[in-house]
């Protein structure tokens, strides 16, 4: 079955809209480009505080470039205050949908073409969310599939040129996908773990070493009012969040401080 056949209509009013998925459809991988260059995972697709889960979390800070992973067509684009916050959606010529949630800000129009890899928003924590990520989805006839089944996010690269999907093996393959690529303690703490960093029997001897918290910031809030606030210098938190000496911070955005 051509992708083109998966759908029917082309409505820019709603985000998502399940229709019967084929018994299988091989979806083509090549020509992708990974929506972040994040490698931190937050959260799981799958179950999660009672609920289902439909995406994966990936770190991000606000501002930070979220590019298109496929070439496409923009569907969607809009605000969701208590759901994907400002998002947006793009139908592929491999017959899958992305969706981008909780973006700062969007920098493309419904009906626009896109390539792999063209900006298309930032980074943000705008809607349901509680701190700054990308919530990245990707759905088949509307269904949403596991990312990781397709997405590598700690190698930056695609599992396989090709996904074949079968109804048959989803949810097996999808829970599997999981355990591979999902979130796993052993980088969640860092985009590039090395050797030095604290193992669980060091971490439970020196939980102060790598115990770190977030803070939003409030409007009137600088850099200088942080950092005393938390009991820093302002170049100890400008280390810590990867700030220029010129950087400024803005209302909602996420610093860590210790």
């Amino acid at each position: 079955m051509p992708a083109a056949d998966l759908y029917s209509d082309w409505d820019n009013r709603y985000a998502h809209r399940a229709t019967e998925l084929p018994d299988s459809f091989r979806i083509d991988l090549r020509g992708f480009c990974m929506p972040t260059t994040s490698r931190v995972l937050t959260s799981n697709f799958g179950p999660r505080w009672g609920r289902a889960h439909k995406g994966l979390d990936i770190k991000v800070y606000i501002g930070d470039t979220i590019r298109a992973a496929f070439n496409g067509k923009v569907r969607v684009v809009r605000y969701e205050a208590g759901g994907y916050g400002k998002f947006v959606v793009i139908r592929h010529d491999n017959g899958l949908e992305t969706i981008y949630g909780h973006m700062s800000k969007q920098l493309v129009k419904e009906n626009q073409e896109v390539r792999a890899g063209e900006p298309i928003g930032l980074g943000g924590n705008t809607g349901r969310s509680n701190g700054s990520h990308l919530h990245f989805e990707t759905r088949l006839c509307g269904v949403a599939l596991n990312p990781c089944l397709m997405f590598d996010f700690r190698n930056q690269d695609v599992v396989a040129d090709y996904y074949m999907f079968r109804k048959s093996r989803y949810q097996r393959e999808s829970a599997s996908a999981n355990r591979l690529r999902g979130v796993n303690t052993s980088y969640v703490a860092s985009a590039t773990p090395s050797k030095q960093e604290p193992t669980a029997s060091t971490a439970k001897a020196k939980p102060q070493a790598s115990v770190t918290k977030n803070h939003k910031v409030k409007k009137g809030e600088t850099l200088y009012s942080i950092a005393r606030k938390h009991g820093m210098s302002v170049s100890e938190l400008q280390k810590l969040n990867h700030l220029g000496s010129k950087s400024k911070v803005v209302p909602g955005q996420i610093l860590k401080y210790k």
